[in-house]
């Protein structure tokens, strides 16, 4: 199954990048030194359209410091979260639209893949640590993966301690059950609850309508040896609901007021204690680091399949790298040069890769683990659990959400998670699989015709 071996070798790559420590070639190159195809012709600038709103301070100050290095502009937009497509869309109807910007892979790649430059042959397409990680239509390289992430369940250990467990102690879903279920009935006493709200507003939902909803079409997926589908048929939607079931009902808050809980409520609730367990992934480490390295851990997300006490964490990425192929031939060389700075100096991977004060400014730096041979030893405690797992031999959980037919797919699955939440009848739930399953046919003629 070619999305299982992309995750094996995915993972391999990510254990053997970090176990290695410090790699590839820190030469800065500057403004002057091409990076892509040809000579680099001058009065080049860059407009990158940035995905992620956590790492938008770094990508601002990166910015201010190539351009004083080099003097070439480098302007960078962030959408806001969930917002992404439709600001791209906005920007790139103008006149000076984006030079660098990202699609979540072949679905989002198919709606753009006639704007994407062919990076096959360039510098930074060279840096790659395997071309697993380029993202082609046909012979052409329309992106690249620049940053490889893990998500599970992060947890506090001196709360789980205090409730009498471990980590140990949770090795399936029916662990995970018995222990949140514990702790609901003994939070007055203990003071906290098991798991952070699910808030399903648009700086959370994602969470959940999307990677939380990547388990059931990992294990289908799994199942019937395929990598994508225009036809979900929904096998592990039941193992979908108990999970869910057990998020929404072991929680800080009642199900009915998840549809105005927000990102900012669950990492509130994490940091200052009022809960054990919060979906998130390495991205979210400076959000949490306050608690201490020593009081963090992350678990699978377990839903209830067999043999997934052999399950690791979820491990992959849907952020590839876009050059706008209708830029001009110099904002183009110019957007390469940027590119290839930020994976190869050691200004750019420290910022990329480090964490606590890896910014020249002294602020944390992104924490990603990258796949390209600069890639540094991970300051990102998450990101070294992550690794660990591959090391213990448990099997990652790939990204089959670049797969989901469509945003409006996510957020028809999203609306009927939050109806359901609020009134968990059997036809609420009808309604997610409906949404699930009828909105991936539909949303997938859609985008194919």
């Amino acid at each position: 199954m070619k999305r299982k071996l992309f995750a094996l070798g995915l993972a391999a790559a990510l254990s053997l990048s970090l176990l290695s420590g410090c790699g590839g070639n820190t030469t800065n190159p500057g403004g002057s030194t091409p990076s892509g195809n040809g000579d680099t012709p001058s009065g080049g600038k860059v407009y990158f359209m940035n995905f992620k709103p956590e790492s938008d301070a770094q990508w601002q100050e990166l910015a201010e410091i190539y351009t004083k290095e080099t003097g070439v502009e480098v302007t960078v937009l962030t959408a806001a979260s969930g917002n992404y497509e439709t600001t791209l869309k906005s920007e790139m109807a103008k006149t000076d639209a984006p030079t660098l910007f990202q699609v979540n892979g072949p679905v989002g790649l198919a709606s753009w893949k006639d704007y994407c430059y062919d990076l096959s042959g360039s510098k930074v397409a060279g840096e790659l640590t395997s071309d697993e990680f380029a993202l082609m239509d046909g012979d052409k390289m329309a992106g690249i993966g620049y940053v490889l992430e893990t998500y599970g369940i992060i947890y506090n250990k001196a709360l789980l301690d205090k409730a009498g467990y471990s980590a140990d102690d949770i090795k399936s879903f029916a662990d995970l059950k018995k222990v949140a279920e514990d702790i609901t009935a003994r939070k007055d006493e203990l003071g906290f609850s098991a798991f952070t709200s699910a808030g399903m507003d648009g700086s959370s939902d994602w969470r959940f309508k999307t990677h939380l909803a990547n388990l059931p079409i990992y294990y289908e997926y799994k199942a019937d040896g395929i990598d994508n589908t225009d036809a979900i048929k929904g096998t592990y939607l039941d193992n979908y609901r108990q999970i869910w079931d057990l998020y929404i009902n072991n929680a800080t808050c009642e199900p009915s007021l998840l549809s105005t809980k927000t990102g900012d409520d669950a990492v509130a609730e994490f940091v200052t204690g009022k809960a054990v367990f919060y979906q998130n992934g390495t991205w979210a480490y400076n959000d949490v680091a306050e608690l201490g390295d020593e009081n963090l851990g992350m678990l699978p997300i377990y839903i209830g399949v067999d043999g997934e006490e052999k399950q690791g964490l979820c491990t992959g990425t849907e952020n590839y790298w876009c050059v706008n192929a209708k830029a001009s031939e110099a904002d183009i060389q110019a957007t390469l040069d940027f590119m290839y700075w930020c994976v190869t100096s050691e200004t750019g991977t420290k910022a990329m890769c480090g964490g606590e004060g890896a910014m020249p400014s002294g602020n944390a730096g992104m924490g990603f683990v990258i796949p390209f041979k600069g890639n540094l030893e991970s300051s990102n405690l998450l990101v070294n659990i992550g690794n660990q797992y591959v090391a213990d031999g448990y099997e990652s959980v790939s990204w089959n959400f670049s797969t989901m037919p469509s945003e409006e797919w996510k957020n028809g699955v999203g609306s009927a998670l939050t109806t359901y939440a609020a009134d968990q009848s059997n036809a609420n739930w009808n309604a997610v699989v409906t949404a699930f399953v009828d909105g991936w046919a539909s949303e997938a003629a859609a985008v194919n015709g």
